[in-house]
């Protein structure tokens, strides 16, 4: 697997590659690269992914006075595996 091929957020299947690709295309701030790649909006709501997103738009920034963190939203309830998969009672 080569490094540019590596899941950035596993919940959203987005690759490394499709984030830099679409930054240095578009010049986008971090907020925005997520919108476009849905980067973050899984269901563990950037805990992943998030640091990741960021730095690789701030290496790309032009106006670092534009910068804007991108909001981190935890789940409203953390749920173990075990109850998601309704496992044996």
């Amino acid at each position: 697997m080569k490094q540019q091929d590596f899941l950035v957020c596993r919940c959203e299947e987005v690759t490394y590659n499709e984030l830099m690709e679409t930054a240095s295309r578009t010049g986008c701030t971090a907020r925005e690269l997520k919108l476009r790649t849905r980067a973050g909006m899984g269901y563990c709501g950037g805990r992943t992914c998030r640091p990741l997103v960021q730095q690789i738009t701030q290496k790309l920034e032009k106006a670092p006075h534009t910068r804007v963190t991108l909001k981190y939203q935890p789940p409203v309830r953390p749920i173990s595996f075990g109850d998601l998969g309704g496992g044996e009672e």
